[in-house]
């Protein structure tokens, strides 16, 4: 948790993160301080998971629009609003981006009257209200999240949703933190999450590095785990949930559901309010991004693993269906299905 996953230097204007395409070998710094570097590290996932990319793009268009050389409101918000939808188009599923970047845009818009200075100020307190209240979220789920778990518990996640991926405690892993720090003695297993090995890069890294009782497992193991009867609960996180409660996440986490479904395990998507999407009806409706062929045929192996010229299927998201879902976890309560996040 004191990892530091993003932070604003304010004094050199930057922001401050661990390059997470380098864990868990290297624990490598990047201080970025231009829109292109911005861009670039999240289309590279040098920042990555729904919640610290919202925060990443508000400390972002805060730097941006220190930049800026105006003297009206109109000539600023032209080259504001450049650089917000360059920025939105770095990654299209997750929606913390958008409603971050919208979120700063509301409060400049809100300010246009006011001189420029005052306009920047505000949005500097903006972007750092916006990492407090994801910290604040995260905790708040893990203690809902912990009313669903007993002490002793086997536990599943996919993908990262841990520190890493929030300002602290993660959002899927929240009620491990708390309960680790509460001697509930937590077995915790991690799919290692193909393509991108971010449960084996991320998730075991850091929850092992915090002390917690931590196993890896490949994706297709996992009905092999759960019929071991070594899995008591199934917690995951989500980069956008749809009005029904259908839910987007890291590739793998509809084989995760419907497998629990087989077995009878509960299965909790945890995530904060943001994450919710009432414009979009149902999972059918969410983008989903597609990566390069190459983090599946030779971004891990010294030399390719497939066959040169072969075509590669690689989304980096799925929609798990609401009916797989037995709560969605939030920082204002627990909800139960039938799920309806109207307007």
């Amino acid at each position: 948790m004191d990892l530091g996953t993003v932070a604003l230097s304010d004094s050199t204007k930057e922001i401050v993160i661990i390059d997470q395409t380098k864990l868990p070998g290297e624990k490598r710094m990047l201080r970025l301080s231009s829109v292109e570097e911005f861009y670039n590290a999240i289309k590279r996932l040098e920042v990555r998971g729904a919640p610290a990319i919202g925060v990443f793009a508000g400390f972002a268009m805060y730097l941006c629009a220190c930049k800026i050389e105006a003297d009206d409101f109109d000539s600023f918000y032209a080259a504001f609003s450049k650089d917000r939808d360059y920025l939105e188009s770095s990654r299209p599923t997750a929606v913390n981006l958008s409603w971050a970047l919208g979120r700063m845009d509301r409060v400049a818009k809100d300010h246009k009257d006011e001189p420029i200075p005052s306009i920047l100020e505000a949005l500097k307190s903006e972007s750092i209200l916006i990492q407090k209240e994801d910290e604040e979220a995260c905790k708040a789920i893990g203690e809902n999240a912990l009313t669903l778990l007993k002490p002793g518990f086997g536990l599943l996640t996919h993908c990262n949703a841990g520190a890493l991926a929030t300002s602290k405690y993660g959002t899927a892993t929240a009620a491990m933190y708390l309960g680790h720090e509460r001697g509930y003695d937590f077995h915790i297993y991690c799919d290692e999450t193909r393509p991108l090995l971010q449960g084996a890069r991320l998730t075991a890294y850091e929850l092992a590095s915090a002390g917690m009782d931590v196993t890896l497992e490949c994706d297709n193991m996992v009905s092999a785990l759960m019929a071991s009867g070594k899995i008591d609960a199934v917690l995951v996180g989500c980069d956008r949930v749809a009005a029904n409660g259908d839910t987007a996440n890291k590739i793998g986490t509809s084989v995760v559901a419907l497998t629990a479904k087989h077995y009878g395990i509960p299965f909790y998507v945890c995530g904060p309010m943001s994450t919710i999407d009432p414009s979009v009806k149902d999972g059918s409706m969410i983008p989903i991004e597609e990566r390069d062929p190459d983090e599946v045929t030779s971004m891990w192996y010294e030399r390719p693993m497939a066959p040169a010229g072969i075509k590669v299927f690689n989304p980096a998201f799925d929609v798990t269906d609401h009916s797989l879902i037995s709560a969605i976890i939030t920082e204002t309560g627990v909800f139960y299905p039938p799920f309806s996040f109207g307007n």
